[in-house]
């Protein structure tokens, strides 16, 4: 399991749109698996969950994304799990890290 979060100051709307988008370029096989938004006059909260396919060690591995808005601060979560192959080693050749790498890496070019 791999696991990546930062606060952001301030609400930033074009956000899920730029993480979306280089999500699912991130590999062919990545899609959308699901999703949930809840709005409130003080709080928006998105929950995406994706899923991918690796060749490398025959495997899919999830990644979920929550991103937390307060008009203040945008909170952003992502996890992933799964992607190992192995029932006593659970060998993942880094799968997880690579989907949770997606979420950083596009905070990293949107200067965050």
């Amino acid at each position: 399991m791999a696991k990546f979060e930062k606060t952001i100051i301030g609400s930033h709307p074009h956000l899920i749109n730029q993480l979306e988008e280089d999500i699912l370029h991130s590999g062919i096989s990545m899609r959308v698996v699901e999703e949930s938004i809840y709005v409130t006059p003080a709080l928006r909260v998105i929950t995406k969950v994706y899923d991918k396919y690796f060749m490398r060690n025959s495997s899919r591995a999830s990644l979920s994304l929550t991103i937390i808005e307060d008009g203040r601060n945008t909170h952003v979560i992502a996890m992933a799990a799964g992607g190992s192959q192995g029932v006593i080693f659970n060998f993942s050749w880094g799968a997880e890290s690579e989907l949770v790498d997606t979420v950083r890496m596009t905070l990293e070019k949107l200067g965050y």
